[in-house]
């Protein structure tokens, strides 16, 4: 029997191959982002974290997942039985199919001459092809789109653990969670356009391109108002400390995940640490260059070097950005609901809003490209002097100015209270 293998069959196959590796790795390095949560927040509070289980404790994560995964799966006789199986599956999806649209490196030039071997009795033809191999899952035209669509659902897996564990502490929970989600997305939302208009496309990889050759090309130069929102935002989106309200202990008795055990409670939290990591790389992607180093890479055709430079510069960044927000959590305490709305709503959506026309005043006066370019036309333009410094004072002024806003709040607050 003869197999013939074509050169769509063969990009097919290798598509497939990149897709298992990287889903693989992030489900590899989730709990080892556990681990360097509890060792870092050891170190910030002066103890050792956990040390037991393995030379310095690194098989401690591993040994609390199999705790898990052997405690038996107490679902009580009030709860939907299907929505509650569904809600923890609704929430990690969300979080994996975000990483769809991550570059992780420059695509690679794959040869094949073509042959024939057998295998298992299997005759098997190769055809001769040449392709470039996205080292990503794909790339996609619409790539922010796509992402503010995904993140968007995440919320209705918390809304249906908190309404199928029917338990009034679980269901507060779940309601906090998606006003507080649905908040940040505005914000969340509108912190990109600034990027947008600047770079004139929503493709990831030729945002990631127009960054190349140094970090003074990096966009957060350019949009520093738009990186403070989107990380903020994204802290709350992610439920993050100061931001993690619905899951609140001393509030809320753990939040919508209390009639959850076993590897259903497992998955929300699985979903929390798989939701910073795809968070870090997008954030890493649109303002820090993405898998671009700081200098030109010295290997830019040298194939499978370029892609270890590229996959080593982003998992770099990605690995700061998760370390910062752990920071956070052991430096910040939890805000208050009202705290958190405020912020949102009073402060964040005006700045993000002023940050959009402000920047497209900017790029009205300094045109990268003077209109919407496609992909093939943006690669490689590199933007004005004048574009990169007038974004730089605009958004330094608009801190300030917030600044001294809310300053002004607060002495009127303190005046009030006395």
């Amino acid at each position: 029997m003869t197999l013939t293998l074509t050169p769509f069959a063969i990009e097919m196959l290798l598509r497939l191959v990149l897709i298992l590796v990287i889903f693989h790795v992030l489900l590899i390095i989730v709990p080892f982002m556990v681990l360097w949560e509890r060792k870092l927040l050891g170190f910030i509070q002066e103890r050792p974290g956990p040390n037991r289980v393995g030379p310095w404790g690194i098989l401690q994560t591993i040994v609390d997942g199999l705790k898990l995964f052997l405690k038996e799966d107490i679902r009580p006789a009030s709860v939907d039985r299907t929505l509650h199986t569904l809600a923890p599956l609704m929430t990690v999806a969300p979080a994996i199919l975000v990483l769809a649209i991550v570059p992780f490196a420059d695509p690679v030039r794959i040869t094949l001459d073509g042959g024939e071997f057998s295998l298992l009795g299997l005759t098997i033809q190769v055809a001769p092809v040449v392709l470039d191999l996205p080292i990503g899952i794909t790339s996609l035209e619409v790539g922010i789109l796509y992402y503010l669509a995904i993140t968007g659902l995440a919320v209705y897996g918390i809304v249906l653990a908190g309404w199928a564990s029917n338990s009034k502490y679980s269901l507060l929970g779940g309601i906090r969670s998606s006003a507080q989600m649905l908040s940040y997305e505005i914000a969340l939302g509108l912190s990109l356009v600034g990027v947008l208009l600047i770079a004139g496309t929503f493709d990831l990889r030729a945002i990631i391109e127009q960054q190349d050759g140094g970090f003074w090309n990096w966009h957060v130069w350019k949009q520093p108002v738009g990186f403070l929102l989107f990380m903020v935002a994204g802290f709350a989106e992610t439920n993050r400390l100061p931001f993690d309200l619905p899951e609140g202990e001393s509030e809320l008795g753990a939040g919508f995940h209390t009639e959850f055990s076993s590897m259903k409670f497992a998955m929300f939290f699985m979903a929390e640490y798989m939701n910073m990591f795809t968070f870090s790389a997008v954030l890493a992607t649109l303002f820090l260059g993405g898998y671009t180093g700081p200098i030109a890479s010295p290997f830019a055709e040298l194939g499978w070097l370029n892609v270890a430079w590229g996959v080593f510069w982003l998992m770099a960044k990605i690995f700061l950005i998760v370390s910062f927000m752990i920071f956070i959590r052991g430096t910040l305490p939890r805000f208050r609901y009202d705290q958190l709305m405020d912020l949102g709503w009073k402060v964040m959506f005006p700045l993000a809003l002023a940050n959009m026309v402000l920047t497209a005043g900017v790029v009205a006066v300094f045109p990268p490209g003077n209109r919407w370019v496609t992909r093939e036309e943006i690669i490689g333009q590199p933007s004005t002097v004048g574009l990169t410094l007038g974004l730089l004072v605009v958004g330094v002024a608009q801190i300030i100015i917030m600044d001294m806003i809310l300053n002004a709040r607060k002495r009127r607050l303190l005046a009030n209270a006395r």
